[in-house]
């Protein structure tokens, strides 16, 4: 088996679910721009190629110097999306942009309704327009998760296309994914004609050990059916391993030794492994942009003395 290092992660400037982000929230609210450089420098220095924004804009206010979004987060730093995608140009970063979350999020049937689609087109254009000249803009994140049940909803599929098609028309080619329900996946020849069908180029499971849904064994059996389906449907397979661990409602750094135990599984796997999320679970020591808990550290430390040792970095 070949160890694969974290090479890619979520992150946000604000996260959009009530008290998960409370260890990092208000941190990144008084970031510069200066400030995002040296985190995005520091998960490049981590070993990381390629970051996830989470999302532009939150409870009907945006992160960036919208035309047509009227209010603004009231941020340090003037532009965010600026920042990281500038600091993104000089470190050699992918960045997918996520294009969701304009009002309170939506979940559901609703999340991908017309009105809703129409919405995304609008901003994912602007977006473009204002954005698709930083190198580091390499694609499109739809964070409206597709929800599996054995198998994708039918309508995310209609959803993913449709989207995908007009991103494509707009901006970036690139469109990425990132399911949950992986557990109960199949793998059967319906998946696989799913997969043949949905018009984006990355699909990144959820392993749903952070939520604590699944177990060890179930995550092995389960990847392995999505790495056959995958190489029967021609598509590459990337894995989203979940560094935290809930404390009541707050997202906490999970125990190393649990992250160790899911990053050898999916290696077994996948094309790449991407993570959720360096921001807030992992801080390099004596970082002057430490956002998140002070148990990142020792995240931290435990996560890079295994890949050097194991010659990943």
């Amino acid at each position: 088996m070949t160890l694969q290092r974290i090479t890619g992660s979520w992150f946000d400037f604000y996260h959009p679910n009530p008290y998960e982000g409370d260890l990092w929230n208000s941190t990144t609210q008084q970031f510069t721009d200066q400030d995002w450089h040296l985190k995005l420098a520091e998960m490049a220095e981590a070993g990381m190629d390629t970051l996830v924004l989470l999302h532009v804009a939150l409870h009907g206010k945006s992160f960036y110097r919208s035309d047509i979004w009227p209010h603004r987060w009231d941020t340090v730093c003037p532009d965010p999306l600026e920042a990281v995608l500038s600091a993104g140009d000089k470190l050699g970063l992918d960045i997918y942009v996520g294009l969701g979350f304009f009002t309170t999020p939506i979940m559901g049937k609703a999340s991908i309704a017309p009105d809703a689609n129409a919405q995304r087109n609008e901003f994912a254009k602007e977006l473009a327009e204002k954005y698709g000249h930083h190198r580091s803009f390499a694609g499109w994140y739809f964070p409206v998760e597709a929800a599996i049940f054995t198998h994708f909803p039918e309508e995310y599929i209609t959803f993913a296309n449709t989207q995908a098609e007009f991103c494509r028309k707009v901006g970036p080619q690139r469109v990425l994914i990132a399911p949950y329900g992986t557990r109960s996946v199949r793998g059967d020849d319906r998946f696989v004609a799913q997969l043949r069908s949905l018009e984006v180029d990355y699909i990144a499971y959820q392993d749903e050990i952070g939520v604590d849904r699944t177990t060890f064994e179930a995550v092995d059996e389960t990847f392995a059916r999505l790495r056959e389906a995958h190489d029967r449907a021609g598509k590459p397979l990337w894995a989203d391993i979940e560094l935290f661990r809930f404390a009541g409602k707050v997202l906490h750094p999970g125990p190393f030794e649990r992250i160790k135990r899911q990053l050898e599984i999916v290696s077994k796997y996948v094309d790449k492994v991407l993570c959720y999320q360096y921001l807030g679970m992992m801080n390099k020591p004596g970082s002057p942009v430490h956002a998140g808990h002070e148990n990142s550290v020792r995240l931290y430390e435990a996560y890079m003395s295994f890949i050097r040792e194991r010659g990943l970095l």
